[in-house]
């Protein structure tokens, strides 16, 4: 079994309510059919009803079975905007632009979420990164004594691959351009956490940069050994060091010669990049060039689970990122205990 096998597997018990933000997107409506098929997650197709029959219908897709949600409903939009006017008013949010947003899809999802009407919701199938973030952000907000949302990688090697891993995690290569020690030491702790939820085996985790444990005198060489400080203070257990070169986290020799009393080193499954640049080349290296599955961006960080797609996702794209999403539900209370 592979592992994504074994997480749409754990997803199926979960019965995981998943909203998705663009109901009437082909791919969006074929994805949750697939899903509901499955069992990987109870999805709620969001958006104007007719309009999404019409496109199901269109393309010969049928949704017996799944819940459409209007966000224009008037009761449950009445009910939405008076809770996002009273978690905005003091933003400048009036009662009748809470109103309007509340009537979009894009703010109805993270709303839904926020109101215990689903366990966590998916977008950017068709809105940008930013605005399905933002949206997340001010719904949602930030998880009570974390200090960002970041994003993680769920990276997949290929068949017949050299590394020993069923997946890799690589960490943030989505959001934050220059986080600092302490932003940095937040990505590396709830990307440990999910790679406990995710992976069969425990997080061990590589603060990266060009320098290994101080071969290299540098300001940025210094934040990274600044954040794994802060790392291993939060995270005593945790297995984790830094700063470490990519080489010399995962490869056995080259760590026993630049790193050997390490316990990270050249064994590394969780990798922690020092900016966006690095992150987001890094995980596209080891995709187009590597042949890596990567699944993601996942979002973490937030209050309850939401996660964006890329606007060229395809339908097994946004099926994975459903059950991604139902397993950041696990171990929430069934009774939907509000925000």
């Amino acid at each position: 079994m592979t592992l994504l096998d074994e997480l749409s597997a754990r997803a199926r018990g979960l019965s995981a309510r998943i909203v998705l933000s663009e109901g009437s997107d082909a791919r969006v409506l074929r994805a949750a059919v697939m899903a509901a098929d499955d069992g990987v997650a109870v999805p709620l197709l969001l958006g104007n009803a007719e309009e999404i029959y019409s496109v199901a219908e269109k393309q010969g897709i049928a949704l017996a079975g799944i819940e459409v949600v209007d966000p224009s409903e008037p009761a449950d939009c009445e009910r939405r905007a008076a809770a996002l006017f009273a978690l905005r008013q003091h933003k400048g949010l009036t009662l009748e632009n809470a109103r309007k947003l509340a009537s979009s899809p894009l703010y109805a999802a993270p709303l839904m979420v926020r109101e215990a009407e689903a366990d966590g919701c998916v977008g950017g199938a068709v809105h940008s990164t930013a605005d399905t973030v933002r949206a997340a952000l001010k719904v949602i907000g930030v998880k009570p004594g974390n200090a960002l949302v970041s994003s993680f990688f769920l990276m997949i090697p290929p068949v017949n691959s050299a590394i020993d891993s069923q997946a890799l995690i690589f960490a943030d290569c989505a959001l934050n351009v220059r986080p600092n020690a302490e932003e940095l030491a937040y990505i590396a702790s709830d990307t440990a956490d999910n790679a406990n939820r995710l992976l069969s085996e425990p997080p061990r985790v590589a603060m990266l940069s060009f320098s290994t444990l101080g071969s290299a005198k540098h300001p940025d060489a210094t934040r990274v050994a600044d954040a794994t400080h802060a790392v291993e203070a939060m995270h005593p257990d945790l297995e984790v060091d830094g700063e470490l070169q990519f080489d010399a986290s995962i490869v056995a020799d080259i760590a026993e010669r630049k790193a050997p009393k390490s316990t990270v080193a050249g064994r590394a499954n969780i990798f922690i990049f020092p900016g966006l640049e690095a992150g987001n080349i890094g995980y596209k290296i080891a995709q187009r060039l590597g042949g890596f599955l990567a699944i993601g961006p996942v979002l973490q960080g937030l209050a309850r689970p939401a996660n964006d797609l890329s606007r060229g996702c395809s339908v097994e794209d946004i099926y994975r990122m459903m059950v991604l999403t139902a397993l950041q539900t696990e171990g929430a209370k069934r009774e939907y205990a509000k925000i």
